[in-house]
C-alpha cells in the first residue's frame, strides 16, 4: 500500500479498538489523533468528518467479519455443513469479543432509536448477515438436510437469539457455561428440523477448543 493508504489503515485499526471499548459514539477525531500521535487535521485528511470515520469503522468491521466467517464457510458443501460453518465461525468470533463486545450488538443498542447514516450503515450490515444465514438455511432444505416444511426465518431467528443470549450471559452475567449452552442449544434446534437422511451428517463444533 502507498503511505496514505497505510496511514488510513492504521487509523482504522486504532478506531476499531477504541470503538470496541467505548462504542461508536465514544469515537472522536481527538481520541484517534491522540492514539495515533497525529494532529486532528491529519486524521481529517483521511476522514472528512467524525461521521465518515464512524461509518468507515462499521464497514471495516463488516469486511473483517466476512473475511473471517462468511468467505471460509463457502468452502463447505451447500446445506447444513455450510450453515453450521457460518454459525460456528460467528459464535467462535463472538467468544473472542466477550470483553470488547460485538459491534453488531453494541451498535444496535447505541443506534436502535437514532435515525441517520450511521444507523443505516450498521443496519445494512446486520441485515446482510441475516440474509446470508437465511439463504444457507434455505439451501439446507433444498439439499434435503432439513425438513421441507422448515420455517427458515424462524430457524434463523432462534439462531440469532441464542447469540444475543450468549452475549448477555457471558458479558453481563459472567456465566462461564454460556458457550456450552449455545452449543447444546444449536444441536437441539437443528435436530428438530433434520431429515432422517441427514442424521449421518456430523454436528460441527461451534467453538474451537481453545476459544472456551
Amino acid at each position: 500500500m502507498r503511505k496514505g493508504e497505510q496511514t488510513r489503515a492504521a487509523i482504522l485499526d486504532a478506531a476499531l479498538e477504541l470503538a470496541s471499548r467505548d462504542g461508536l459514539e465514544g469515537l472522536t477525531i481527538g481520541l484517534i489523533a491522540d492514539s495515533m500521535q497525529m494532529s486532528k487535521s491529519g486524521v481529517f485528511a483521511h476522514f472528512g468528518s467524525r461521521e465518515d470515520l464512524q461509518i468507515a469503522v462499521i464497514q471495516e468491521y463488516h469486511r473483517r467479519f466476512e473475511e473471517e466467517i462468511f468467505l471460509p464457510s463457502l468452502e463447505q458443501p451447500r446445506g447444513l455443513p455450510r450453515l453450521s460453518a457460518m454459525y460456528a465461525g460467528w459464535v467462535t468470533r463472538h467468544t473472542r469479543e466477550i470483553d470488547s463486545g460485538c459491534m453488531y450488538i453494541s451498535g444496535a443498542v447505541e443506534y436502535d432509536d437514532r435515525p441517520g447514516p450511521i444507523r443505516d450503515e450498521l443496519l445494512s450490515m446486520v441485515v446482510a448477515w441475516q440474509k446470508a444465514l437465511l439463504r444457507a438455511a434455505r439451501q439446507a432444505v433444498e439439499e434435503g438436510h432439513l425438513l421441507p416444511d422448515t420455517d427458515c426465518e424462524q430457524l434463523v431467528f432462534e439462531m440469532r437469539a441464542m447469540v444475543l443470549a450468549l452475549h448477555h450471559d457471558a458479558r453481563f452475567i459472567g456465566d462461564r457455561h454460556a458457550v456450552d449452552r449455545i452449543e447444546r442449544g444449536y444441536v437441539r434446534l437443528i435436530d428438530s428440523y433434520r431429515t432422517k437422511s441427514s442424521k449421518t451428517l456430523p454436528h460441527l463444533r461451534l467453538v474451537a477448543g481453545d476459544a472456551r
